[in-house]
């Protein structure tokens, strides 16, 4: 059901996820989260080059770019589709409440049906080697100034309530995201563009922040200084 506004309230972009076809960047298919999430959890790992400690040479060296993983929980609710089942869009959601929307998510982690048993025949057919099914680039949106190609890492759901036919009708699902970069994809790959960009639009936002005067963290002047 599309959101109605009453004149002159802002409208609130919501964030999610952008399927890509990797070869040509043909958008597949837009998955809006309903309600934006109170929290996302960002952890970033530094990728060190020194591998033991008191190898004083690579102590401040970084060989790539840090590893950083998304994690947010997302709330669905079919209750005001439920309410007007003859809107458009609402048909799917009140014959089979939220199934529609968590079987695209599953299919997020899941290779369909036809390359599974494409896979299968190549392998009774003698092939020397399969190769692994290559899944849409996934992209997640957070505002225009936050697009990254991801991976989804881990993927929950709780069903919370259900019909009279046992669909769900409410559900919490929690999503964990790797941000894919140029370590991951390659240069050439397109993510890595979108990858390239985001760290760009980093770069431009961290130029926008002052830095502070030594004097308010109580030092009169350079760290190690004599």
């Amino acid at each position: 059901m599309s959101a109605q506004f009453a004149p002159g309230t802002p409208v609130v972009p919501r964030g999610g996820l952008v399927l890509l076809d990797p070869a040509d960047g043909t958008v597949l298919r837009v998955i809006t989260l309903q309600y934006n999430p109170d929290t996302i959890t960002r952890t970033l790992q530094p990728q060190g080059v020194g591998a033991e400690p008191g190898d004083r040479s690579e102590a401040l060296r970084l060989r790539g770019p840090a590893h950083e993983t998304i994690r947010l929980e997302a709330e669905l609710d079919a209750t005001t589709q439920l309410e007007d089942p003859l809107a458009p869009g609402n048909d799917a959601v009140a014959a089979y409440g939220l199934l529609p929307v968590l079987a695209t998510l599953d299919l997020l982690v899941n290779p369909t049906a036809g390359a599974l048993i494409a896979q299968d025949e190549a392998a009774r057919n003698g092939a020397f080697e399969i190769v692994p099914v290559e899944s849409p680039l996934t992209v997640f949106v957070w505002s225009r100034e936050r697009v990254v190609p991801v991976r989804l890492t881990e993927f929950t759901v709780t069903e919370e309530a259900f019909d009279s036919n046992l669909n769900p009708i409410r559900a919490k699902v929690s999503l964990s995201m790797r941000i894919l970069t140029v370590d991951d994809l390659g240069f050439t790959h397109r993510g890595s563009g979108l990858f390239i960009g985001h760290q760009r639009r980093r770069e431009q936002l961290a130029a926008l922040h002052p830095s502070d005067q030594l004097r308010a963290l109580g030092l009169d002047g350079p760290p190690g200084g004599t």
